[in-house]
């Protein structure tokens, strides 16, 4: 099992590329279910969960091909016959976005068999939004075994008000509508970047959709698609982890390939805290810091609010700065399990329900800690980039689900990161460097 080896004390510098967004890769490979056409996804990041996805569309009877020719990576996927259109536990136990192919699949063929999603375990995340909107669309939804199965003979539009906001149900019973029989009025949708560009997706295949990037959506059914060519945006929440890490190194460090109207948030914060952020032509950001940042409380919200999928790499840049910061966590009920590993480097953090209380600067000494999530992962590396000493970190398949070759990225601004299978006697940092 690889295990990263990083020593701490090295500032960041130089310029670091951010790749596709896997959380809006995942749903436009979805949306190629609704097609018989080719649709083909520029950016797409080779991550696990990526791979999982084309795993998962190939075991239904898709053809799914990857062109990589150094400059340009492309994905091809046509779904001209989905003899098989059931999601295999043994597929998707590993992935939540497993459910965005519950709407199309039954949009497209009329039934479904989905397992009950996996992924990391930071919070319940019931996918019980999702089946409403089926039903109010005219789907029967059984659940049986370990799977959820949808049946329609044609889906109708509705008039669907979800309960809370939810970014894979909005991304889910949208692919369901631009196929159904007449309207379809989306109320409290998510507004997150990922559903605007899951919409352009669906848009440039021939989908009437009204709204994507607002709470409320209309979309016109028709009674078929065609084919697309989509590039992927930048990942924004990669790109906010590199900018902490830019920040919290100390370092001076260009943030590239990214779309700045993303990160308002992070940036936002991180100004508060301290830190330096110039903006540098379209897609491009610098990030600098002279060692000294404040406390500054963060409180998780659904955009374009401070996003829970930065959380845990904000704590622990809080843990490196000057006072008391609150950190909130209001999306998941439990996205704090990097908590105690971050205490076990000297991180000084209290817990108390959602709210965690991170009192700094703390002096933090390298250890052997556990990855126990995508976003944990994150959150210790940044740790380690500023721990005294060699840091082990174990269970990083976690990382590799959503960061691509993150500890090559970070190589080459100067961190001293290495991917290892075994832990080997103590290195030296010219090892380290690789």
């Amino acid at each position: 099992m690889d295990k990263f080896l990083i020593t701490g004390g090295h500032p960041l510098t130089g310029t670091i590329r951010v790749s596709g967004a896997k959380n809006s890769a995942l749903p436009c490979m979805a949306a190629a279910i609704l097609t018989a056409d080719d649709v083909i996804l520029e950016n797409v990041p080779q991550v696990r969960d990526i791979d999982t996805e084309r795993k998962l569309l190939a075991s239904m009877g898709a053809e799914v091909e990857l062109w990589d020719d150094g400059d340009t990576r492309r994905t091809r996927i046509r779904c001209a016959t989905l003899s098989d259109p059931i999601a295999k536990y043994e597929i998707v136990k590993t992935m939540r976005a497993s459910s965005l192919v519950l709407g199309p699949l039954v949009a497209r063929t009329g039934i479904a068999r989905v397992a009950m999603p996996g992924g990391c375990a930071i919070g319940g995340r019931p996918i019980d939004l999702h089946l409403k909107g089926l039903e109010k669309m005219g789907a029967v939804i059984t659940t049986q075994h370990g799977y959820i199965e949808a049946r329609t003979d044609r889906l109708r539009g509705a008039h669907i008000v979800f309960d809370k906001i939810t970014v894979t149900g909005t991304e889910d019973l949208l692919m369901a509508a631009v196929l159904a029989d007449g309207e379809t009025l989306m109320e409290n949708c998510a507004r997150e970047p990922e559903v605007v560009d899951l919409a352009a997706l669906l848009t440039a295949m021939g989908a009437r959709i009204q709204g994507a990037g607002t709470s409320t959506m209309c979309v016109q059914g028709v009674t078929s698609l065609s084919g697309a060519r989509h590039r992927i945006f930048p990942d924004r929440i990669e790109a906010g982890t590199f900018l902490i890490a830019g920040a919290i190194t100390a370092g001076d460090l260009v943030v590239a390939d990214c779309n700045i109207s993303h990160l308002g948030a992070a940036i936002a914060k991180l100004q508060e805290a301290g830190a330096r952020v110039d903006t540098l032509g379209r897609d491009a950001l610098r990030v600098r810091s002279n060692g000294y940042l404040r406390a500054a409380d963060i409180s998780t919200e659904e955009y374009p609010g401070f996003p829970t999928d930065m959380q845990a790499q904000y704590m622990a840049l809080a843990t490196q700065a000057d006072g008391v910061s609150l950190v909130k966590e209001n999306i998941f009920e439990n996205r704090f399990m990097h908590v105690q590993e971050l205490a076990r480097m000297g991180a000084d953090i209290r817990l108390e329900g959602r709210t965690a209380t991170v009192r700094g600067k703390a002096q933090l000494s390298a250890t052997h800690v556990m990855c126990s999530d995508l976003r944990a992962s994150a959150s210790l590396v940044l740790a380690a980039l500023v721990a005294d000493g060699q840091s082990v970190l174990d269970r990083v398949y976690h990382m590799d689900r959503g960061y691509e070759r993150i500890e090559e990225k970070l190589r080459a601004v100067g961190a001293k990161i290495a991917r290892v299978s075994n832990v080997p006697a103590p290195q030296s940092e010219e090892a380290l460097a690789g």
